[in-house]
């Protein structure tokens, strides 16, 4: 996962620290955090950052991994996009330091599919500036 932050991987189980489960230790269906996540993505700038969707038990929320190395703070957004239209978005607060960080949208209920639910996460400097960034949980990597 992106900047050895210790998540896991796309599609893959991990507990509710974030650590991948571990095969040895049985696991109910609502301690298992499913994760769904988009490229890991880099901009000129130095800014990286990779966005996931996640869902356990009956709940989903949306979670952004990134690593701010432009020097400065900067704005940032991440929303949750449900199946029937509902958004939910967060304001991530970004430091100007270059340690890996994390943002989470609040947890609501999973209305349908978890797999219907997709994140998005942007970055810019400030309101009015050009975005950084975009990242999104079903991005896919170009060529």
């Amino acid at each position: 996962m992106l900047l050895s932050l210790g998540g896991a991987s796309a599609e893959q189980g991990a507990d509710g620290d974030g650590r991948a489960a571990s095969a040895s230790v049985p696991s109910s269906p609502d301690r298992i955090t499913l994760s769904r996540c988009g490229p890991e993505l880099a901009s000129p700038d130095g800014l990286e950052a990779q966005t996931c969707v996640l869902t356990r038990g009956g709940d989903t929320w949306a979670r952004v991994y990134y690593r701010n190395t432009t020097g400065d703070a900067l704005d940032a957004g991440l929303s949750l996009l449900g199946p029937d239209g509902r958004a939910v978005r967060t304001t991530c607060v970004t430091g100007a330091d270059d340690a890996p960080a994390t943002c989470e949208t609040p947890r609501e209920r999973t209305r349908g599919a978890g797999a219907a639910y997709t994140a998005v996460s942007e970055f810019a400097r400030g309101a009015e500036d050009p975005l950084l960034l975009r990242s999104a949980s079903n991005s896919t990597p170009r060529n």
